[in-house]
């Protein structure tokens, strides 16, 4: 069983910077994808980002070129740095992981919030 602690959540203001942490522990396949899902009041939820441990990134339109997503040199932890963030992007930040063959596992989520 894997599991997920998350981090890095805060209030910024419009144009700022934040830098999300997701640790993974357990019993962590040498195949996988994690990334974020966010959520924000009266919306569903989104996928941000993700990345698989091949390296392959993946990211939302309305992300790209202001988020990117990244490993640690295990490959346990992962991160995501938000620049030029937005009131938009103001919302729940979930860390997921995923493996053939396993139910996702998801953190326990961050609160993002971009205002003045």
């Amino acid at each position: 069983q894997v599991q997920l602690v998350e981090s890095g959540g805060g209030l910024v203001q419009p144009g700022g910077s934040l830098r999300l942490s997701c640790a993974a522990s357990g019993s962590i396949s040498s195949s996988n994808v994690m990334g974020w899902y966010r959520q924000a009041p009266w919306k569903s939820r989104e996928l941000v980002a993700s990345l698989s441990r091949a390296g392959r990134a993946v990211y939302a339109d309305f992300v790209k070129g202001r988020f990117s997503i990244s490993r640690d040199s295990t490959e346990n932890t992962v991160y995501l740095q938000m620049n030029s963030l937005k009131p938009g992007d103001t919302g729940v930040y979930y860390c997921f992981y995923v493996t053939v063959g396993s139910p996702n596992t998801w953190g326990q989520g961050t609160q993002v919030t971009v205002s003045a």
